[in-house]
């Protein structure tokens, strides 16, 4: 059996030390497509160290190796090459800092059987060293092929429905031809966002483009188009992986203001297929 619950969600797991500083971030954002507009005043925000603000969606970088170490805990025995990143969620405290030195903790916050899988959902807090204060936290949702039928809970739905009404805004997102060679240069080397033999193995005509790169590409033009750029104003941001985007397509994003939250539709406009599903950001204060 693949799963034992009780145990891995007991599991007692390493905090990880990491720390940035201003190049990571403008690094980043180069990977999920800032600069473009090179001489606007707002995208040089996001490239140049002179009022450099910080995307919310750089909270995936420290933390990338200490949730696939989860993986490790007692209790899971998985084969790597079942595993998909299914969904994904940040929780912000405030605004992340240009440069900091930080401790990650992690643990397995649910394991759920979906029948022709099973999703393991890791959370992990990530504090200033310095100060202890929580800066965010991230809750990764692992989908395991071929493993569910093991009796456990099914776990929430988290469905989004969008809006019947015409878009409050769209955006359209250009994916470089070389985004993936960018984006990998932040920590996640796996090779078939890169590698075409390696690429082919795992199923894909050709290298994929990063499931986070993409969004983080989306919270980019979430905050541009409807928040003008105001990264603060961020409190949260979730999303499903739905389809895989290649480099070179584009992907068209629309935006419905629902409350405190921007509810967000995203399709590849080459496939006519979607990227982010089941997503939303929700708005400070």
């Amino acid at each position: 059996m693949p799963f034992d619950v009780a145990r891995a969600m007991a599991a007692k797991l390493p905090s990880v030390a990491y720390g940035w500083e201003q190049d990571d971030i403008i690094l980043y954002h180069l990977g999920v497509g800032a600069g473009a507009r090179w001489t606007d005043p707002g995208e040089l925000q996001y490239t140049f160290e002179k009022d450099l603000k910080v995307l919310p969606t750089f909270a995936v970088i420290p933390v990338f190796a200490t949730a696939g170490g989860a993986l490790q805990a007692p209790g899971i025995d998985v084969k790597p090459l079942s595993i998909v990143h299914g969904e994904h969620e940040i929780a912000l405290n405030g605004p992340i800092p240009k440069a900091a030195s930080v401790r990650s903790d992690c643990r397995i916050s649910g394991i759920y059987d979906r029948g022709s899988g099973a999703v393991i959902e890791i959370e992990v807090a990530t504090h200033d060293a310095d100060s202890n204060s929580l800066l965010f936290t991230n809750t990764w949702s692992l989908f395991v092929r071929g493993e569910g039928g093991f009796g456990g809970e099914a776990g929430p739905a988290n469905e989004v429905v969008l809006p019947h009404r015409a878009p409050d805004r769209t955006a359209e997102l250009p994916v470089l031809p070389q985004q993936a060679q960018i984006y990998r240069l932040s920590g996640d080397r796996n090779p078939y966002h890169i590698d075409p033999e390696t690429a082919s193995r795992a199923g894909f005509e050709q290298p994929i483009l990063h499931g986070l790169c993409s969004f983080g590409m989306i919270c980019k033009a979430v905050v541009d188009e409807m928040l003008e750029g105001d990264v603060t104003r961020v409190a949260g941001y979730r999303g499903r992986f739905a389809k895989p985007v290649f480099p070179g397509e584009t992907i068209d994003v629309s935006f419905w203001r629902d409350g405190n939250r921007i509810l967000i539709g995203s399709a590849t406009r080459e496939r006519s297929t979607p990227v982010l599903t089941n997503a939303w950001l929700e708005i400070a204060g």
